[in-house]
């Protein structure tokens, strides 16, 4: 198997359910499912079926009741906390439908965040947040406190944000929930272009069919399983 084969991701028999004071609902059973490097997958249908808890496992921000779920080769199961925020800083960008930038910050200083957790050189730092503000076209933002731009700015701050360790995966929950649709097209159109310019694999939940049909695999969540549309 050359390496185009393996996958860069994959659900091994994964279940999943949550408990309420009256039942329980289960969101995956046993289900297996692979994501390769440099593919666009859109996580689709209606809400409720478990969309962003399957987001969530893949990003590690949730752990599978059963099952693994494996990064390449290595059991991310057998990470502890500790490396497993270690691996999501690298490997992992998120953008979700509320930008969650930090107030009172400047877009240069929110991009620099993640380097400067990882204990990277400032200055490298520095350069790669500048590149990719300029790369999503906020480069006469870099100064701006994220309250002083627009809604559509601020999301393409956290798009760049989620993009400046230049992650294997950028992982995204309705990122174009609260924008109008001149801006969604735009940041759409941006994932887009990433993808194909850095080979990087996206995953995104969306309730948009437009942006949906954008990526080259649609799957969705029935009985407990991951199936394609």
């Amino acid at each position: 198997m050359d390496d185009s084969q393996i996958p860069l991701m994959s659900l091994k028999s994964v279940s999943r359910c949550f408990h309420s004071k009256v039942s329980k609902i289960e969101i995956l059973n046993e289900t297996s499912f692979n994501i390769f490097k440099g593919e666009t997958i859109a996580i689709v249908g209606s809400s409720g079926i478990g969309k962003s808890t399957l987001l969530n496992l893949i990003g590690t921000l949730d752990k599978p009741d059963s099952g693994q779920i494996f990064f390449q080769k290595d059991d991310l199961s057998l990470y502890n906390d500790e490396k497993l925020a270690r691996f999501r800083n690298s490997k992992i960008g998120f953008v979700f439908q509320f930008h969650y930038l930090l107030q009172g910050f400047t877009a240069m200083e929110n991009l620099m965040m993640p380097g400067l957790i990882a204990s990277k050189n400032k200055k490298s730092v520095e350069k790669s947040a500048i590149n990719m503000l300029e790369r999503v076209g906020l480069l006469l933002r870099v100064s701006h406190r994220v309250e002083d731009l627009s809604g559509g700015e601020q999301q393409r701050v956290a798009l760049a944000r989620a993009l400046v360790m230049e992650p294997d995966i950028l992982l995204a929950d309705e990122p174009t929930g609260n924008l109008d649709q001149k801006n969604s097209k735009s940041v759409h159109a941006l994932i887009d272009e990433l993808n194909k310019e850095l080979g990087m694999t996206v995953i995104v939940v969306t309730h948009n069919n437009e942006f949906a049909q954008m990526m080259k695999r649609n799957v969705t969540i029935k009985d407990g399983k991951i199936i394609p549309v």
